[in-house]
């Protein structure tokens, strides 16, 4: 079973896909979940430590918005454990917003900067294109050590 990380990150439609051929998903959904239920954390709604933005400067630099540094707390860490990616481009929102474009491109870099398998796609503008996107994310996912075939 690999890993993979999944870009828009928080697109529930691909976790569902990456865990029914038989892998672990790596989205924000779960790095939230865990964050916010973290003790101590007392700062809803931002749900933000002090200390995120810090953990942050190792993927962006300190001019980098806080923002971007807090959003790749979370982003970093699972792009670090992911065996591999799948990367939806020009996305619907619906698919999964992820609502910073300077943190898009910085994940975007740091997947494509770690050399793991990725399936780099477009969101799929028809039916047609829409079977053809489905078949080549389980095409992808059979294909990694451990998937359902």
């Amino acid at each position: 079973m690999a890993k993979v990380f999944i870009y828009p990150a928080t697109s529930l439609i691909l976790s569902d896909m990456v865990e029914r051929w038989g892998h672990s998903p790596l989205g924000a959904a779960v790095a939230v979940r865990e964050h916010i239920q973290t003790p101590g954390l007392d700062s809803p709604p931002l749900q933000m430590t002090p200390d995120d933005p810090k953990r942050g400067l190792k993927y962006a630099a300190v001019e980098v918005p806080s923002g971007v540094r807090g959003r790749m707390s979370l982003f970093g860490p699972l792009i670090e454990e992911a065996d591999a990616a799948i990367i939806v481009n020009d996305a619907d929102l619906a698919f999964g917003c992820m609502g910073c474009a300077r943190t898009n491109e910085l994940v975007k870099y740091l997947i494509r900067k770690r050399g793991i398998p990725i399936l780099d796609l477009v969101y799929p503008a028809c039916d047609e294109d829409g079977v053809a996107f489905v078949a080549a994310i389980k095409a992808f996912l059979s294909d990694l050590p451990g998937g359902v075939p």
